[in-house]
């Protein structure tokens, strides 16, 4: 059937390559992020994707899987992407709003550009591609670990480790030798090994536990019970705040500043109590909630950021609040006011 549908697309049959296409689009997407670290340049890359394998149909020779050939060009869009992303030290939306003069005071981190993934677009990848979807391939750690990755070392880590094409097949959608990509993965290996260390007690996601502890979060944090909120923390939790590197260590630090005074700005208003409203959603396979802020009029509470939790068996590892990029509750289907 495929290979019927492979005919007719390339005598020029549009519904045919949508046929073709179509099943694949989930998975795709899930693998430009990991090329790319950020939803939004996923979807510029899928739609990327799409328009070269319309155009390059024809130099499918049909030696590989479709599927695998879409892989092979989705991969270049993404290298290409990130050649052009070179000068890019800030996402868009942070450029605005640097030149409009309202980004609070702070270096960027080293990634400014990643953001958390939805997992409800997991769920419509997750039958196409259930191993590749593990959760430790999809997790904020592994995502911001290979963002740290040359961009061909990161390619053929996903390609090879992640989608475990043997090398030759690597080889060939990167136009690299075998033995390039033995050394590429090899280096790509050592370098996510040091940035990962084994965490075995990692809690499996979307358990009893990860939701309960989500919902013990968002009440404490939105009553101002730092008591509370302090309890749920690992002894070596931490809070940061992409794309800023302001970041603070352990229970008692994190308690404190949310609930320190601040001059009355957005950042102030995010901390506790009943400027803000927290709703619960899922990324990256981990808990996460959406967070919002009160108006200045105190007649709606606005989008401000999404936080994704990262816990173990002693508690919430870290809070990851994503500011400022109010398109990603678009993704999460989260509501434009709470």
């Amino acid at each position: 059937m495929s290979e019927l549908l492979v005919e007719h697309a390339r005598a020029g049959s549009e519904r045919a390559f949508e046929e073709l296409v179509s099943p694949h689009r989930p998975e795709l997407h899930v693998h430009c992020y990991r090329m790319l670290g950020s939803a939004e340049d996923a979807e510029d890359a899928v739609q990327e994707t799409l328009l070269r394998a319309w155009t390059r149909i024809g130099q499918y020779a049909g030696t590989s899987t479709f599927r695998a050939w879409l892989y092979a060009v989705a991969t270049n869009a993404c290298l290409d992407a990130l050649r052009r992303r070179k000068r890019r030290l800030w996402p868009t939306h942070i450029s605005e709003a640097a030149e409009a003069g309202t980004v609070p005071p702070g270096a960027p981190t080293d990634i400014p550009w990643l953001q958390p993934y939805p997992d409800s677009l997991l769920g419509q990848a997750c039958s196409a591609e259930d191993s590749v979807l593990a959760r430790e391939r999809i997790q904020l750690a592994f995502l911001t670990a290979i963002q740290q990755l040359p961009p061909r070392q990161r390619a053929v880590l996903l390609l090879c480790d992640v989608l475990s094409w043997p090398a030759k097949q690597a080889a060939t959608a990167l136009d690299m030798t075998p033995t390039a990509v033995y050394s590429a993965l090899h280096r790509a290996q050592a370098t996510l090994a040091a940035h990962i260390p084994d965490r075995a007690d990692t809690l499996t996601s979307s358990t009893d536990t990860d939701r309960t502890t989500l919902q013990k979060l968002v009440q404490a944090w939105e009553a101002a019970d730092m008591d509370a909120l302090a309890s749920l923390l690992a002894d070596d939790a931490r809070l940061v705040m992409p794309p800023y590197r302001t970041w603070y260590r352990g229970p008692a630090a994190i308690a404190t500043f949310l609930a320190s005074p601040m001059p009355d700005d957005s950042l102030a208003r995010a901390k506790v109590g009943s400027h803000i409203r927290l709703l619960p959603t899922a990324a990256n396979n981990q808990p996460a909630f959406g967070l919002y802020l009160r108006s200045a009029d105190h007649t709606r509470y606005e989008p401000f950021g999404i936080g994704v939790l990262t816990l173990d068996t002693a508690g919430i590892h870290e809070i990851a609040v994503f500011m400022l990029n109010p398109a990603l509750f678009d993704l999460f289907d989260l509501p434009a006011a709470a």
